[in-house]
């Protein structure tokens, strides 16, 4: 479905920021707060609730009621591609920006990427974002390019989710329900605004949680998944694919390069 973007640019942006959240009491509370406490403080944070069945709702509801900016929506579960649609159908922003209920931001995150937006003409924007396990250490930075294509993001998506902002101005379609439904988004944006750019500044600006059950640690099922998005959804031919899947699973291994710990 398509959206209408907002009329005009304002001055200072107004930033709508959709977090999905499924029984995420444990982690919920920091992601919300690292959105709060954003520099940039002209922003409105969509909390979807995917028929939790823990303390999350309630979680929502306490921070709805004494932060304006906070909007609470409830819905029976649909998955997180159906409570992402949610919350782009009730966003007013003329910029959009996704983090889920388990991963946060640092307080600079928003002014720094619209900072570069306004000076290079960007219309999505990425930064880098480090690979934190349960118990706190780290995993590995991801470092993605300073700027990306179309053609580039087929070889590998640069765009980590938690890190993505875009102009809403591009025409928005909504999440698909399947595997790597947020580098299918992401690949529309980019193909929309003809490049995305990284910020300069290469230091980590968002925490992605690693978790030993999430999907995306089963790496066979991953690599079907993309290989579906390269014939089913960009339609690419047989060989153009082969040749983007083996691109795609040497950047999957550079992206997983640990980080020496300190001694």
């Amino acid at each position: 479905m398509t959206i209408d973007a907002p009329a005009g640019s304002p001055a200072s942006p107004l930033v709508s920021v959709v977090m999905p959240v499924y029984n995420a009491q444990a982690t919920m509370r920091r992601s919300i707060e690292s959105v709060l406490r954003q520099s940039h403080d002209d922003l409105e944070l969509i909390l979807i609730d995917d028929g939790s069945k823990d303390g999350s709702p309630s979680i929502m509801d306490e921070y709805a009621g004494k932060d304006p900016r906070v909007i609470a929506i409830h819905q029976a579960n649909g998955g997180v591609a159906a409570a992402r649609n949610r919350g782009l159908r009730a966003a007013r922003g003329s910029h959009v920006a996704f983090l889920d209920s388990d991963d946060w931001w640092t307080p600079d995150k928003l002014s720094v990427q619209l900072a570069h937006m306004r000076r290079s003409g960007a219309r999505v924007c990425y930064t880098a974002y480090q690979r934190v396990a349960e118990d706190g250490r780290v995993l590995g930075t991801v470092v993605p390019p300073v700027s990306v294509d179309y053609a580039g993001m087929l070889h590998s998506n640069r765009i980590g989710n938690l890190t993505g902002i875009y102009e809403r101005s591009l025409g928005e379609v909504e999440f698909r329900k399947m595997g790597h439904e947020d580098y299918v988004f992401w690949l529309d944006r980019v193909r929309r605004a003809g490049r995305a750019e990284r910020v300069p500044d290469a230091r980590p600006l968002a925490y992605y949680l690693v978790r030993g059950g999430s999907v995306s640690s089963n790496k066979l099922r991953a690599a079907g998944w993309q290989w579906r998005i390269y014939r089913e959804v960009e339609r690419l031919p047989w060989l153009r694919s082969a040749w983007c899947m083996l691109h795609y699973m040497a950047h999957a291994l550079l992206k997983r390069r640990t980080v020496p710990r300190p001694a």
